[in-house]
């Protein structure tokens, strides 16, 4: 097959992108598809295409970080950032960004015309990166695939289901313009990336999605973590991280200084479920006595003043941990401020000196990258069992948990810490690497060129999509 791919285009309008990863990962706009995009786009370069990461402009006193219309890692040049001015100057929460999506899209446009080079390929992220691809194939040709990272319709009826009102869900989430959107991205894209079997098939097989996740279209491509970070080998911040946990360890007992950790590392969000392991460890004694209960907070150096000072979400979670912890802060439950992933993998690298867990306890996750950097370290792992983590795990490399069950999450944690091999952890992280990423992805873009039977078959007829694309910017006006 001739490799006739220079250059390729990742829509991800939402989060942002530097070169330092400013607020990675401790956003609800920054989460783990950021991470996801980043790397994957340094993997494909490396194979000697250029790739543009196409994200949003921000001029905002609060977020300086983005405020350049182009940026690069320093380690991989031939990944360009790309920060297209739309939908105002100030940042803007993605739920918010729906009516701007054609600004976003004619700006892209008018960017490679100016520059006299349109990309040969277009991957979306996310529900508006994929709406964004349906904007910009009707308008060029250029095909697009679609990786969706999660899907509306799951978080809307999980939401219903805990009693959220509908309306009030729809004015804050937009979940009628992202379910569209989904569809929309489902239908006219070359192909559609899942990270796992069960979300191709039981995911997309929702009621709410018009997808036939039995078609060829569909593509399972595990992600990947980064080995050079993530990995049992002393790096130069274990003892800076190292020398942080003694000293916040420090007004422990000594007894308890010495103790493996249960640590958590998800950003503080409702759908995390980090109260459930701070229940499941203050309700067990045996599991109390086994382990002190680390939680990874990102940017707050004092908790309590920071619930003091804030009521927002994720003041909201660390005030009702706080309040349940009944006096175990500072004694056997602690929070550490690690403000990178160099710094996360060595804590987990300290941890896994001790034999410690890592725990991810979310109500549902769509694949579970933090499980894969956790293992890679030495970390053994305890997941929920709902989504990706089963299909990770399904060789028992780890141990699933109910998440809603706060006796089979103390239970697994204390048998984690006492009977599970770490070496185990290891062996899963091999699997999982953005070269092999990489390379299931340019294996399906160049069929999706060259195979111009599925190119046909995608541009079914001019006037649908041109009726779809209508119906749906008809929609956002309403916003």
């Amino acid at each position: 097959m001739k490799n006739i791919v220079k250059r390729i285009a990742f829509f991800n309008p939402q989060g942002n992108f530097d070169k330092n990863d400013s607020h990675l990962t401790e956003h609800p706009d920054f989460g783990g598809q950021l991470v996801y995009v980043k790397e994957l786009a340094k993997a494909i370069t490396s194979k000697g295409i250029q790739v543009d990461i196409i994200t949003r402009q921000i001029i905002d006193k609060d977020w300086p970080e983005f405020s350049e219309p182009f940026d690069y890692y320093p380690d991989s040049p031939n990944v360009r950032i790309v920060r297209i001015p739309f939908g105002g100057e100030k940042f803007l929460r993605k739920e918010d960004l729906w009516k701007y999506l054609p600004e976003y899209v004619d700006r892209i446009y008018e960017l490679y015309e100016k520059e006299g080079e349109f990309p040969d390929f277009v991957t979306t992220h996310y529900a508006d990166g994929g709406i964004s691809g349906v904007l910009f194939f009707e308008k060029t040709g250029i095909p697009f695939s679609f990786t969706g990272h999660s899907l509306g319709a799951w978080k809307l009826e999980k939401m219903l289901k805990n009693g959220f009102d509908q309306n009030e869900l729809e004015k804050k989430y937009r979940f009628s313009v992202r379910i569209l959107a989904e569809n929309l991205s489902i239908k006219y894209s070359s192909f559609i990336v899942c990270s796992t079997s069960q979300e191709r098939y039981e995911q997309y097989s929702h009621k709410l999605y018009t997808a036939d996740p039995y078609s060829d279209k569909f593509k399972v491509i595990p992600p990947g973590i980064n080995h050079k970070i993530f990995n049992t080998e002393v790096q130069s911040q274990d003892g800076i991280i190292e020398k942080y946990v003694t000293n916040v360890l420090s007004k422990t007992s000594v007894g308890r200084q010495k103790l493996p950790f249960i640590i958590m590392s998800s950003r503080i969000d409702r759908k995390k479920n980090h109260i459930a392991v701070v229940r499941a460890f203050l309700n067990n004694e045996k599991l109390k006595k086994s382990a002190n209960l680390i939680i990874v907070v990102r940017g707050i150096d004092d908790v309590l003043k920071f619930i003091d000072e804030n009521n927002n979400e994720e003041a909201e979670i660390l005030r009702e941990i706080v309040n349940e912890s009944k006096g175990e802060i500072g004694k056997s439950i602690f929070f550490l401020n690690i403000a990178d992933q160099q710094s996360l993998a060595a804590l987990y690298r300290i941890g896994a000196k001790r034999h410690s867990v890592f725990v991810l306890p979310a109500l549902y996750e769509p694949f579970g990258l933090a499980i894969v950097e956790a293992a890679a370290c030495g970390l053994v792992v305890v997941a929920t069992k709902n989504g990706g983590p089963l299909e990770i795990l399904s060789n028992n490399e780890g141990l699933l948990i109910d998440p809603e069950d706060i006796e089979d999450i103390s239970h697994k944690l204390y048998i984690g810490l006492t009977q599970f091999d770490n070496s185990k952890s290891i062996e899963l992280a091999k699997r999982y690497t953005w070269e092999n990423t990489a390379e299931k992805y340019l294996e399906n873009i160049l069929n999706s060129i060259n195979n111009s039977k599925d190119l046909k078959d995608i541009n079914v007829n001019v006037e649908y999509i041109k009726n779809d694309v209508k119906n749906f910017i008809e929609k956002i006006k309403n916003i």
